[in-house]
Order: C-alpha cells, then structure tokens, then sequence
C-alpha cells in the first residue's frame, strides 16, 4: 500500500535490542548509513557513563552549582546555571564535571529529549549535573569528545535518539543503554580535529561575548551614576495618604520601598524623557493567525521566551500563516524595542536582522522617532538591566495571577538623557558581544553539517566544506 512504512524483522532481531523493542516506530525508522564508512556502536567507545546526581536544588547559592536539562545550548553547556546542590565534598567529587564532557538529556520534552552539550570549564569553576543527565566519556584514541557531540546533534543522531525514545504523558525519555547502541561513523582523525578546532574557537569566542556584554552593563552602570550606588534595603517608609494613595493610587507597601525612590531620583537627576515623548509607535503585537506551523513555513513570530539582554533568540520560535490581512503595525522594522509584557516582564529584544516578523499580543514594541536622540540598543539594555528592577517591577499590574506590565506604564518609563556618543559605545559593546555569539554558533553548526557531508558524501567533501566556510 502506498505510503505505509513496513520493515519485517526476525523476532531474534528484536531480543538483540537492549529494551526487547518491537514498536513499529523504531524499527521503520532506521537511520541512513553510508556504506563507504566504518560504522561502530557508541558504548563501544566510552571509557565512562554516568548518570547525574539526584538531590534537591537551591536558587540561592548554597553548595555547588548543578546542570539540569535546560542549560544546554547550540551543543554546549551554558556559561551560568541557576541552581546550586547542598552536597559535601565528597559527594561533589563523584559527580564533578571534567573539561569536555559530554552532557546527554535523557529526560525531557519529545522535541528536546536527547539534547547534547560539551561541557567546558572556565578558570577554576566547579559544576556537578543532575540527574536527568547522563555524562559519556569516550576514548579519545578512537573519538573526542567534541565529535561525538556534533554527531549526536545531527540530524541522523536526533533521528536515532528519536526513535530510541519512550513517550509519556508529560516527557519522554530515552534510556542511555539504548544510546550505547547507535552506530556512528568512525571519521578520521584530520575531520575529528577540524570539528574540535570549530568547537575551541566557538567557545573562545563566546567567552569573549559574554566578557563584552558585561562591559557594556558596567559602562550603562558607570555612566548612570549607579556603579558604586548602594539603594537602600530599608524595608520601612513611612508616607502620609496624600503621599501616598492620593498621589500614585497604590497602597501596597512594596511600591513605596526606599530602593525605588532613590533610584528613580539619581536616574533622574541630569534629566530625563518618557518612552512616550521619544516614540512614534507604541503598540500591542497581534494574537496568532493561525496554529503554529511545523514544516518551518509562515512568519516568525516573537514571544516573550523569545527575548532576552537585547537579543532575539530563535530557539523554540514559532511561525504562523494566514497573516496578509494583518496591519502593519504588527510587522517589525530594524531598531524596533519589542518589551515582554507578561510572564517575563521587562525581557528585552532589539530588531536587528529580524525585519519583517510579527510580535505577539503578551508583548509590546517600542519604535523611537528619527530625532529620538537615543540609540535603541542602548535603551534596550537600560529597559531590561534598569528599568526592569526598578521601573517595572515597581509598577507590576496589581491582582494578576501573572506578572505583566501594560501601554501606559511602558509610555511613562523615564529614561535618563545621556551623550548620544556614550550611548553608542555602549551600543558597538552590545553589538559585538552578539556578533561573536552569532560567530560561535555559526562554527559550530558548521562542525555539525560537517558530520552530515561525511555521511551523505564522503570524508573529502566534509574536509572540504569546513575549508570552505573557514577561507
């Protein structure tokens, strides 16, 4: 029958399998194998496989810091984590993380299950990772690490794990001893090392990023006045109804802490303007048209996961169709603010290449005037490093299940005025972290077609292409 996938195997076959699968899925969904290239099975190269460790987590810096299933991007672990573990030291050093580890997700949603990361350390940090990860180890005299990682980040890696993987209601999860079993082309050593020299030079130049990113936030702080401030935690102020009520229409103590007053009052000290007065366009974006689109068809449309420290992040980006009767007030133009309003209130993106995409309804963009006098970069950074803490958070609308912001409090956020000329350096800082972030991510989706050339083609045209995309 035409379109019906069929694969007859005998059930000897299947008691080879570690899991004694007999679900259609995986056994129709056999990845392609190049027949020119020697195949070998993963476990067979691992020197180690180790599951993370299971112990509750703290946001408050207590113990050493852990890696979950979320904090791997672009086949490498994040820079920064968010929960620590309150273990002793002895129990650290059974789960210590060692420079180029690769970091397997077992456990996730169906669309992330199977997420790998290269783990590499910087200076003298320590991290641990929990235990929905699986930590491999493999024998460098036949793979590195940074191989193995690109290989299972391709299409014919996420394929094998894929259909390796076990659904649930609520994730999926796929078994490490399953993954031991994924053949994988033994590539010679001069690909091997091209692949870990893209993967050197990605990490290297995101640590410069980041090095980037936080000169232009102590600059902002410096030239704002706020770089040795130390706002008050004094958690009493006292005010009279007139002060008070009267005045803001807030009753609730947290509006009135002295942290917020002392800041808007330095901030405020040299002049300032409202977004409104330097703004031609303020808006709400447009709810979805349609069901988000899985072919990749349709516009993007930018939610507020999608924004973060000035960027426009791709990951887990949506598209919708059925968008030509929409306004064009909806549509993005280069310098364009756009403000998360609800849930991640005050993340900020700044439109750089993403011309011509749509913003959600949770979200506001703010387009300044031609003679604004403020660069949006830098007012994006202010938005969500400033503004946010002590702005926003302030105004948070009242008796919402969800933080959110609204219209008239992103019209009165005061902006200090500041010499257009410092405003831009900030800017170039902000702009360049994001070209080397964009650098390295370019890299290493380059060692990563490169895996899939060799496999489609041969190890020549892989060896060839990398030499391409580096002249």
């Amino acid at each position: 029958m035409e379109g019906l996938e069929i694969a007859e195997i005998k059930l000897s076959e299947a008691f080879k399998n570690k899991d004694l699968r007999v679900d259609s899925d995986f056994w129709t969904k056999e990845p392609y194998r190049n027949p020119k290239l020697k195949y070998e099975r993963i476990g067979n190269v691992l020197k180690k496989a180790q599951y993370g460790i299971s112990i509750s987590m703290n946001e408050d810096n207590i113990g050493y810091p852990i890696y979950r299933m979320n904090e791997i991007h672009n086949m490498l672990t994040d820079l920064n984590v968010d929960k620590s573990a309150d273990i002793s030291r002895e129990e650290f050093l059974k789960f210590k993380l060692k420079d180029r580890d690769v970091l397997f997700n077992r456990t996730n949603s169906y669309e992330w299950v199977g997420r790998t990361g290269l783990y590499r350390q910087v200076e003298k940090e320590e991290y641990t990772f929990a235990s929905y990860l699986v930590r491999f180890v493999p024998d460098e005299s036949i793979i590195n690490p940074e191989y193995l990682t690109a290989f299972l980040n391709t299409k014919y890696g996420v394929n094998d794990i894929k259909r390796r993987s076990r659904q649930s209601i609520n994730q999926t999860n796929v078994n490490p001893e399953e993954v031991k079993e994924i053949l994988f082309p033994i590539l010679n050593k001069s690909i091997q090392l091209e692949i870990k020299n893209c993967f050197d030079t990605a990490h290297e130049s995101r640590l410069k990023s980041k090095q980037l990113y936080q000169q232009a936030e102590t600059l902002l702080l410096e030239t704002l006045g706020l770089k040795d401030s130390q706002p008050s935690t004094d958690p009493i102020n006292v005010k009279s109804f007139k002060e008070s009520f009267l005045a803001t229409g807030r009753l609730d103590a947290e509006y009135y802490q002295k942290k917020y007053e002392e800041v808007e009052s330095l901030l405020k000290s040299n002049g300032f303007k409202l977004i409104s007065e330097i703004s031609k366009l303020i808006n709400y974006g447009t709810v979805p048209t349609s069901p988000y689109t899985e072919d990749g068809s349709g516009i993007p449309y930018i939610k507020g996961m999608n924004l973060k420290n000035t960027n426009i992040t791709t990951e887990k980006l949506d598209r919708i169709i059925n968008t030509e009767n929409l306004p064009e007030k909806f549509y993005t133009k280069k310098g364009d603010i756009i403000i998360s309003q609800m849930g991640t209130v005050g993340d900020v993106g700044v439109v750089r290449d993403e011309v011509g995409w749509l913003f959600a309804s949770f979200t506001i963009r703010v387009r300044l005037k031609n003679n604004s006098g403020f660069d949006p970069v830098f007012l994006g950074l202010y938005i969500q490093n400033i503004a946010k803490p002590y702005y926003l958070y302030r105004n948070i609308a009242q008796a919402s299940v969800r933080q959110n912001t609204d219209l008239p409090t992103i019209r009165n956020l005061y902006v200090p005025i500041v010499d257009y000329t410092k405003q831009q350096e900030i800017a170039e800082l902000v702009d360049e972290s994001f070209r080397l972030k964009n650098q390295s991510e370019q890299l290493l989706e380059t060692a990563k077609r490169a895996v899939e050339i060799a496999i489609e083609k041969d190890e020549n045209e892989a060896l060839k292409f990398i030499e391409s995309v580096s002249a």
